[in-house]
């Protein structure tokens, strides 16, 4: 598999005298963490160079850490379980960063989870919305506080439980993809909804962007954990969760299937299940030579041996990347283009 291969010129990019620190830097998301935890480890073994410093600050935290400008008090790239969006990438350049690399590494699901000792639950996109956002329509499409307190006053077939979800933060790139693949997608169930977003966008996008706040969504910080250990002591509790951690806790957890699908490598992978989304990482193009090793860390993260058919990050729950988009990685390492304004359109 040629195209996990870098070229060996691209190495002189790293070389410089001036050094501005001796250790890589990278802030973002708590999705990629685990996976960018390994393959600097990997890195460190392999080039014995130190290993890189990696804080879970969430995609948005860490973008806005990343985009603050250039420098040695700045990071070198950022982990993200989005695409960087269009405001994000104005800020980094009023910032002094507009030399920026994407890449993409593969894919997660994102899951609503639960105690492996509940019975088995399908839910939908449509409760799923009802469930979480702050204002839902009423019989006749009027829009009201959300009034649904159990889950059976949504429909009688789910449990007559309390509702109670445990999610990340704003900042995380998880929620917005939370926002996005399920709140977003359950309006269109809506025609009331539907007839909003073609009069006025910006109180439809309102409508599924707002999470109710009465305690029927809890937000519970970037540490994963800390939901598991929420859910064991409230077994009744969902959480919001991307596959990896899910498959890395399937003696406690599992995923509740959406409108029929379960979360596997497979449905992911194909885009059958409903919470599949791609991964990424961007790298500071200004810091090579700045810092060492960056070409280095971005060779280990997207070769053949973390992110091939049997690499060491599929162990770790990443869903490997399709033929052609690998393919599209490794033309982005070789040739280094930058993230523009048009790829946000």
């Amino acid at each position: 598999m040629k195209c996990f291969l870098l070229a060996a010129s691209l190495l002189a990019l790293a070389a410089s005298p001036s050094l501005a620190r001796d250790q890589i830097r990278i802030v973002g998301s708590s999705t990629v963490y685990p996976f960018a935890t390994v393959a600097a480890e990997h890195f460190a073994k392999n080039t014995g160079m130190k290993t890189p410093v990696i804080e879970s600050t969430g995609t948005g935290g860490g973008v806005k850490l990343f985009c603050a400008g250039i420098g040695e008090d700045t990071p070198d790239f950022v982990n993200a379980s989005r695409k960087i969006k269009k405001a994000e990438f104005e800020t980094c350049a009023q910032n002094g960063v507009t030399d920026i690399v994407e890449f993409k590494i593969g894919f997660d699901g994102l899951t609503i989870a639960m105690s492996a000792k509940n019975p088995d639950l399908n839910l939908t996109r449509k409760q799923i919305f009802m469930a979480l956002a702050k204002q839902v329509p009423d019989k006749d499409g009027k829009l009201i506080d959300n009034p649904y307190k159990m889950w059976s006053e949504i429909d009688p077939a789910l449990p007559a439980k309390k509702i109670e979800v445990l999610g990340p933060p704003p900042t995380s790139g998880t929620r917005d993809s939370f926002h996005e693949l399920y709140l977003k997608k359950g309006t269109e169930e809506f025609p009331s909804l539907v007839e909003l977003a073609a009069k006025d966008v910006a109180a439809y996008d309102a409508v599924w962007k707002t999470m109710r706040t009465d305690g029927a969504y809890v937000e519970a910080g970037e540490n994963d954990n800390l939901i598991i250990q929420k859910i064991e002591a409230n077994p009744d509790a969902f959480g919001i969760f991307g596959y990896s951690f899910l498959e890395e806790n399937k003696g406690k957890l599992k995923a509740a299937s959406i409108e029929g699908d379960q979360p596997t490598n497979e449905s992911i992978l194909l885009g059958n299940f409903k919470g599949s989304r791609p991964l990424y990482f961007y790298m500071k193009k200004d810091h090579l030579g700045m810092v060492p090793g960056m070409i280095e860390y971005v060779t280990e993260f997207t070769s053949k041996a973390a992110i091939g058919e049997d690499g060491y990050l599929l162990d770790k729950g990443l869903v490997g990347l399709k033929t052609c988009d690998a393919e599209w990685t490794a033309a982005t390492i070789d040739s280094l283009p930058l993230v523009n304004i048009d790829f946000l359109k």
